[in-house]
């Protein structure tokens, strides 16, 4: 069976602080999900070594076919996350030729010197391939280690989004499980979540591929509003379309079979992010 699994590592004590709302973890894993790739999990780490490189090593042992760092690629003494990828998978810190001419052309085109501090950018883990970066100074790293793909991106995140559109998600396609991904929202009224409970349940053993999903927009008690969310993948998009509409059929067949009443939906729409 093909891996598809991925980690996330979201990395700086400001993130741990409370102080900077994690918005690279909701852009990533959902750019993962909808190329197919199955996210595990997400790490947030202060910018410690020693810790983001045990982290990384456990991580590593489950031989997920992406791992992915946003964070501590810049200038600043404590932006080391190159460091621990090195250290974790035993490799060594080296200056990249191709990750130097990429920062020396970003400073001389200001007119600025290479510095100590400017040069570190251009360190990067041996073997590894430098991402450019046409927004901020700090390139990208990729590097493979035995069936997985290190990728550590910056923690800015209009640098980190340019890059992943720009180079990242092109070659993460090729590598990913070429699936359609089919989602749809429904909206229900008047139903709790705690009713709805026991017909999900039935429909997950039906349908056993399918993520279903509820979301309570208002309290259990007085007026609810539900949203359910399913999605289900398929190479081929119209039987993955075929499943979820089948699914959403079934929220209804079943309810009435449980509770003798069809529930009140009031919206059946395309799924965008949920609030929770």
């Amino acid at each position: 069976m093909e891996n598809y699994t991925a980690w996330l590592f979201t990395l700086g004590t400001e993130l741990t602080q409370g102080r900077v709302v994690n918005t690279n973890a909701t852009f990533i894993c959902r750019r993962l999900t909808l190329i197919g790739f199955n996210v595990v999990g997400v790490i947030t780490l202060i910018d410690d070594v020693d810790l983001i490189s045990r982290y990384l090593r456990i991580v590593l042992s489950w031989k997920p076919r992406v791992l992915i760092t946003t964070g501590g690629l810049g200038p600043t003494y404590d932006d080391r996350t190159l460091e621990a990828i090195a250290k974790a998978v035993n490799k060594q810190l080296v200056i990249n030729q191709e990750a130097f001419e990429m920062v020396k052309k970003r400073y001389e085109a200001r007119g600025l010197d290479l510095t100590p501090e400017r040069i570190k950018m251009a360190y990067l883990p041996e073997e590894a391939i430098p991402i450019p970066n046409s927004v901020g100074t700090a390139p990208g790293c990729w590097l493979e280690v035995e069936n997985t793909s290190i990728i550590a991106l910056p923690g800015v995140p209009k640098e980190m989004e340019v890059m992943w559109f720009s180079w990242v998600e092109p070659r993460l396609r090729l590598l990913g499980p070429n699936l359609h991904i089919v989602e749809r929202l429904i909206v229900v009224e008047d139903v709790p979540e705690a009713t709805m409970a026991p017909v999900i349940k039935v429909l997950i053993k039906l349908y056993p591929g399918v993520y279903i999903k509820t979301h309570p927009e208002i309290s259990e008690i007085g007026k609810p509003v539900l949203k359910i969310y399913v999605m289900y993948s398929h190479r081929d998009e119209e039987q993955a379309k075929s499943t979820v509409l089948k699914v959403i059929q079934g929220i209804s067949d079943k309810f009435m079979e449980m509770y003798g009443s069809k529930p009140k939906v009031i919206a059946v729409k395309e799924a965008g992010e949920l609030t929770t």
